[in-house]
């Protein structure tokens, strides 16, 4: 279903985030590079980039369309999916079925590793560049390693919760590179957490952004972006998928960021519909995005 909202408060969930932030992200590394339902399912590899960046070898995982192998003159779109807190960049494969929803389609699909990173350059550690690694390191080592269509064309990033903050945040702050970009359940107030609203999560939050207001925040904070988005910058932004279940602790936000979103008139898709903070409602809305994607993105 979809919805576009009118106004709504936002800051709401910063109340009751340090209860109901969870650890959905847990999973163990396979010991395998390709999955025991490759036969139904498109095949996925673990590779590592040495990041000069990061100062240590980063896993991401590809899942590569059915016919990539057969196919080898052939190119592909590409979609980076990012994994929420505590997650890592396993999840995706090991907790959804990512692989067989994305059989129906003929993407190359990256899910990179983002720690507890928030997608960002840390202010404290030199060596937690989560976000530079991302569009400097890993975007470049995709478009040599694998057969992609390396243009903004034919190049999308979204994610969940964390994922979901972190896909926006590249979508808006590199349109160059991407022309779509999304969220799932995205803790979209990102930028606003610090110790003093929501307690030990916000302080590891303080430790990557800095102080309140600070430089590294403001230019973090998604919301502020749009709000300060002009009308010529808005023609040259990705279009943004937007979806939250209406039991989830970060609706609130996320109809704020959309009512924002409605009243700068950037091109938007949002989405709300019955559904918590959990892989079940992932799972289903990562198909969902899947043929969004395929509808956009231009081969």
């Amino acid at each position: 279903m979809k919805a576009y909202i009118r106004r709504f408060p936002g800051l709401k969930c910063l109340l009751i985030l340090v209860l109901t932030f969870s650890a959905f992200g847990q999973a163990s590394t396979p010991t395998t590079s390709r999955t025991a339902e490759a036969t139904r399912a498109s095949p996925f590899e673990n590779h590592k980039l040495t990041s000069k960046m990061m100062a240590r070898e980063m896993p991401y995982r590809v899942i590569l369309p059915s016919r990539y192998i057969a196919e080898k003159e052939s190119r592909y779109p590409v979609i980076y999916l990012l994994h929420g807190l505590t997650g890592h960049f396993n999840n995706w494969t090991d907790k959804s079925r990512l692989a067989e929803h994305s059989a129906a389609h003929n993407f190359i699909i990256v899910t990179p590793e983002g720690d507890n990173g928030w997608y960002s350059d840390s202010v404290s550690n030199p060596t937690e560049k989560y976000e530079s690694y991302i569009v400097r390191e890993l975007v470049p080592e995709i478009d040599k390693k694998f057969r992609t269509i390396s243009d903004r064309k034919n190049r999308a990033i979204a994610g969940l919760s964390m994922g979901g903050y972190g896909g926006l945040k590249f979508g808006i702050k590199y349109p160059e590179m991407f022309s779509l970009a999304g969220s799932f359940s995205g803790a979209l107030g990102a930028a606003a957490y610090t110790e003093k609203t929501i307690g030990a999560r916000g302080k590891a939050i303080d430790a990557i952004l800095g102080a309140e207001n600070s430089e590294t925040r403001n230019a973090n904070d998604i919301f502020k972006m749009i709000r300060e988005v002009s009308q010529e910058k808005i023609k040259s932004l990705p279009f943004l998928y937007i979806d939250c279940g209406t039991e989830d602790f970060l609706f609130d936000s996320n109809r704020s960021f959309v009512t924002l979103l409605v009243e700068k008139k950037v091109p938007h898709e949002y989405r709300q519909l019955p559904g918590a903070h959990n892989w079940i409602y992932w799972n289903a809305q990562v198909k969902e995005f899947l043929e969004v994607a395929g509808s956009r993105l231009k081969k």
